[in-house]
């Protein structure tokens, strides 16, 4: 009896014994002077990871923030809980977890509030601003980041006034407030200039150079952007230095300063490869895991000894022992279990983080890639132009001067081909424009049937040349009136009837239009293009929307054309919101037909009552003066040349400069101006010229892709744009509009 209450009374005893030596572990003596260590072993840990941090080992840094964390909540400490939770949350932040991150933050504010640690509250506050800047949801993070401002103005520290005044102003960019992110940086220049913040200085003169660009304000912006750059640059900030080219590429591509921009980008890309190399090594937690491993062993090796050294007199002695073994044993085993765990996991995070990475890289490769490529072929499409304005304008001089018989064939295939070549360089810019998202739909009210009918009228002499008959079949439940892109339309309706003439001979083209259904006063409409020419096979139909796809290089040398005119149509129906189909066989002909949504309209349409020109006799020609801003010599003697065609007299010069000094101190009815010339362009020189005198007609006579830089040309005040090449009837009937003092333009159905 006694001996199995003894019995009990030991097993008792070895229950309650456990969570006594686990409180003994985990809480400890409360004592002033324990909590005074531990205070002093947590701050020596957060020192230590406050280091790790400033080299990016966010691991190890994580690691002895959760000890020091734990530690933290053994005696209580509130503001070293808040701090240590604020540090994990920023770490996380680095490490693009935004969950955990916010999780942290969190947590970090409850304790910073609760004993009103300000300080660290804005820190905090700061860390949140930044988390919402990467997602991307700039309105919480401009409230985050004021909050910290507010908190940092009222302890009177300067350097993180500076800093949250331009993550502010950085904020306002990303939302569109450039007014607002202006301000804000102008503030954060300041004090950075104030007390030497250079780092502070030099990432707010970027953003305030982006800021002020958006507002209009281009070479103050371009140069206030790269005065930030150059601070960055030589203090070796390399991630302002990386942003700092971004922003430079960014501005000189829009200002039209294309070879600067892509030497910024390649820039901007080789730092951006460099810096990621080094976030890359900060990816391993392998030491980390071994040591707590290790740690786990050695106890266990410990308590096993101990366990040993107890004398077994015993039966229960030894059972206790037993056991005590084997409880240390699983918890070892689970202990390993989670080191492979967190192994595994912490593998797969390195993997996916470099995944994502070298993803962001290829991202951005990517995108410098296809503005290489616009830029390429914008600054291409000025080069080629050039040249052809020389070639189209010499040989229409030629034909126009009588010439040998023999000639006029050899002058007429000139001609054709610098039209062709024309042709395709309009193809490629409208297949790069589309590709870029570049084309708009313009919607305005139209007759669908009319339009129709002058498209197939357009075409009738081409169609007359292969003997072909053009049949409009125009449905009798579709209305007439659209309001729709009826110019994207006329493109899609032109390229596809172009085509089937070309392919067919002695035949017949239909052109129809039917309602597929009605909503709302929105159609589906189905167009219809189908001819009884050649065909097309079953292999080639897979790739007939394909840029610079052919039938055969047979077909090719037979019928011509670029290959360019179907990827177009195809192009310009996804914008509208439609789709296109082919149907065709070999021999018996083709069917293309695509459906697209057109908003019907009640609206009356106005017919245009506008004319081309007055009877010109009625100008005093000789009487006119007209000045030529031209630094081509080719092209000056080609336009002086088709201006003495046309009984008018011009004066040249080379240069913007002289060409403004000419019209201060002469009077000139028309400045034809080119753009891109030695000294100050066109554009600046135009708007020098608009300070003295509103009225003067300046055109723009350019090369340029105008499409690209219309509102620059509208800003800069030029009265009209004649691109070149051009046609001389169109030249022609400009300047006498010009002349007469009609500034009515005909529109061309």
């Amino acid at each position: 009896m006694y001996m199995a209450m003894y019995m009990k009374s030991r097993i008792n005893i070895f229950i309650f014994l456990i969570p006594l030596l686990f409180c003994f572990f985990t809480v400890g003596g409360q004592d002033d002077i324990t909590k005074t260590r531990t205070l002093k072993k947590i701050a020596a840990i957060t020192a230590s990871a406050q280091n790790n941090i400033s080299t990016k080992n966010y691991f190890k840094a994580l690691d002895e923030l959760k000890n020091a964390l734990e530690l933290a909540k053994t005696v209580d400490d509130k503001k070293s809980i808040g701090l240590i939770n604020s540090k994990i949350g920023k770490i996380k932040y680095e490490m693009e977890e935004y969950d955990d991150a916010i999780g942290y933050l969190i947590m970090a504010v409850e304790e910073q509030r609760h004993v009103e640690d300000n300080v660290n509250l804005a820190n905090t506050y700061k860390t949140f601003g930044y988390v919402y800047m990467n997602l991307k949801d700039y309105s919480q993070a401009q409230d985050y980041f004021k909050s910290a401002h507010v908190l940092f103005e009222k302890q009177d520290l300067n350097s993180y006034e500076a800093e949250t005044l331009l993550a502010i102003g950085k904020a306002c960019n990303a939302s569109g407030k450039h007014e607002d992110a202006k301000t804000q940086l102008e503030n954060s220049i300041s004090l950075a200039k104030r007390n030497k913040f250079n780092k502070i200085l030099s990432s707010a003169q970027i953003n305030l150079g982006f800021a002020q660009f958006k507002l209009g304000d281009t070479a103050s912006g371009i140069e206030t952007a790269y005065s930030g750059f150059n601070i960055a640059k030589k203090n070796k900030y390399a991630e302002i230095q990386k942003e700092g080219l971004k922003v430079l590429s960014d501005l000189n591509d829009r200002a039209g300063n294309y070879k600067l921009s892509n030497n910024y980008l390649k820039q901007h890309l080789k730092l951006s490869d460099s810096l990621l190399q080094v976030k890359r090594k900060s990816l391993s937690a392998e030491q980390r895991l071994k040591l707590v491993s290790k740690t786990h062993i050695e106890l266990q090796d410990e308590q096993v000894s101990d366990l040993e050294s107890v004398n077994g007199d015993s039966t229960l002695d030894q059972l206790t022992t037993i056991l005590s073994i084997a409880l240390i044993t699983i918890l070892s085993l689970l202990t390993l279990s989670l080191y492979k765990n967190n192994n595994i996991r912490l593998k797969s995070n390195n993997v996916l983080h470099k995944k994502n990475s070298e993803l962001i890289t290829a991202k951005e490769k990517a995108e410098i890639a296809a503005k290489t490529k616009a830029n390429f072929l914008s600054t291409v499409t000025h080069e080629l132009r050039t040249p052809l304005y020389a070639v189209t304008g010499l040989t229409n001089m030629l034909l126009d001067e009588n010439p040998k018989p023999e000639q006029i064939q050899h002058l007429k295939s000139l001609k054709f081909s610098g039209e062709y070549l024309l042709t395709f360089i309009n193809d490629i810019l409208q297949i790069n424009k589309i590709e870029a998202n570049k084309v708009d739909v313009e919607p305005e009210v139209f007759d669908l049937k009319k339009k129709m009918t002058n498209v197939i009228s357009a075409l009738k002499n081409s169609a007359d040349d292969n003997n072909i008959n053009l049949h409009l079949e125009y449905d009798e439940n579709l209305p007439l009136n659209y309001n729709a892109d009826q110019l994207k339309i006329s493109q899609v309706l032109i390229n596809l009837i172009g085509n089937s003439i070309k392919f067919t001979k002695d035949g017949d083209i239909w052109i129809r239009a039917s309602k597929i259904d009605e909503k709302d006063g929105v159609y589906n409409v189905r167009f219809e293009v189908q001819d009884n020419g050649i065909g097309i096979s079953e292999e080639k139909q897979q790739h007939m929307f394909e840029s610079f796809s052919q039938g055969s290089i047979q077909i090719n040398r037979k019928y011509g054309g670029t290959g360019l005119g179907l990827s177009i149509v195809k192009g310009l129906i996804e914008i509208m919101k439609g789709k296109i189909y082919l149907k065709s066989k070999l021999g018996v002909g083709s069917s293309f037909f695509f459906e697209i949504p057109m908003k019907y309209t009640d609206q009356v349409i106005k017919e245009s009552q506008a004319t081309y020109f007055k009877d010109v006799s009625e100008i005093e020609l000789s009487a006119v003066k007209i000045l030529v801003v031209e630094d081509n010599k080719i092209n000056q003697m080609i336009t002086k040349k088709i201006l003495n065609k046309m009984n008018l007299n011009c004066e040249v010069v080379d240069n913007g400069e002289e060409a403004v000094d000419m019209i201060k101190n002469g009077s000139y009815d028309i400045i034809l101006m080119d753009i891109h010339m030695p000294g100050i362009s066109g554009i600046e020189a135009t708007k020098i010229i608009r300070t003295f005198d509103k009225d003067l007609t300046i055109f723009a006579l350019t090369a340029v892709t105008i499409e690209d830089r219309m509102q620059e040309f509208e800003d800069a005040g030029f009265t009209d744009i004649i691109p070149k090449p051009f046609k001389q009837e169109d030249f022609e009937r400009k300047l006498f509009n010009a002349l007469m003092g009609d500034k009515v333009e005909p529109k061309v159905s």
